[in-house]
């Protein structure tokens, strides 16, 4: 796809990785409080090939894990958006909506507000019929954005994620998802999708 979509939300703004993103990207992914929840930190190598894969992913499909900027500040503060599910577990294949910002910018409600605009993408341009999220059972962070966007969760749907070892303390995962149907019930629809 030439041109990949930018998103607008009433202070954030989706859009395709620039090459200025991957350093404070990499000081994120080095970021104890930002990497609670995952199994490592990541290194500034390990870190560019996450963003270089990001980038290309959306200049191939058109959508993926965008950039996110504040519209009247920061240039880069993380990502926000939609991906393949990269493992084989029972609720597979699906697309899941996921997002991870700089510790400076949690608190002001932006995992959310740019989720439900993503979310809103998924099913409405993309006409997905169901998004899912997922995470460590005690990232209650992420759970709450999670059930503030309208994901729902049923205990008997969480699972042990398969790339982590037994026995390792984040292996256990929670599952929320969405249907497109519950979405179109539960919401307004097409309202100014891309916010232009």
């Amino acid at each position: 796809m030439k041109h990949p979509p930018i998103i607008k939300t009433e202070r954030l703004i989706l859009r395709p990785w620039l090459e200025e993103d991957f350093e404070p990207f990499a000081k994120m992914n080095a970021d104890p409080r930002v990497m609670e929840y995952f199994p490592t930190l990541l290194n500034r190598q390990e870190s560019d090939v996450c963003a270089e894969r990001f980038a290309k992913e959306i200049r191939e499909r058109g959508w993926g894990l965008w950039a996110v900027s504040e519209k009247d500040g920061a240039p880069f503060i993380g990502f926000i958006g939609l991906a393949p599910v990269h493992f084989t577990a029972h609720f597979t294949p699906a697309v899941e909506i996921g997002w991870r910002l700089a510790h400076d910018f949690w608190g002001k409600g932006y995992a959310t507000e740019g989720a439900k605009k993503a979310l809103q993408y998924g099913f409405e341009v993309l006409s997905l019929e169901k998004i899912v999220s997922f995470t460590a059972v005690q990232n209650m962070r992420s759970r709450r954005v999670m059930e503030k966007i309208g994901l729902h969760h049923n205990s008997a749907d969480d699972f042990d994620h398969p790339r982590l070892p037994e026995g390792h303390p984040l292996r256990r995962h929670v599952l929320y998802q969405l249907t497109k149907t519950r979405f179109i019930t539960g919401t307004l629809g097409n309202s100014d999708l891309l916010g232009r």
